[in-house]
């Protein structure tokens, strides 16, 4: 499933236009990128958790030369999925 189809199952489920659809999908989205650039934590209670993990500085190889490289620490988004999502897709 791609935005679009997210924003075709949106306008259907929710009886809007789907420029509306599109709107509210775009405001979820933007909501939660939001809160993880604040690293603040978006708890989806059911669905699962959004947030923000930090990777430390690490030594890594050149995969064509075999050159030691330094990778930079950073921030990156994680995804914790909830219980019902987990049984859900187990189901």
């Amino acid at each position: 499933m791609n935005k679009n189809d997210l924003v075709n199952k949106v306008c259907e489920s929710a009886s809007l236009p789907k420029a509306d659809s599109a709107r509210a999908v775009d405001a979820v989205f933007e909501a939660i990128a939001g809160a993880l650039q604040s690293k603040s934590d978006v708890r989806l209670v059911g669905f699962g958790t959004f947030c923000v993990v930090e990777r430390k500085a690490t030594e890594g190889r050149n995969p064509r030369t075999g050159e030691k490289i330094q990778i930079a620490a950073k921030s990156v988004p994680k995804f914790k999925p909830g219980k019902d999502l987990k049984e859900c897709v187990a189901a």
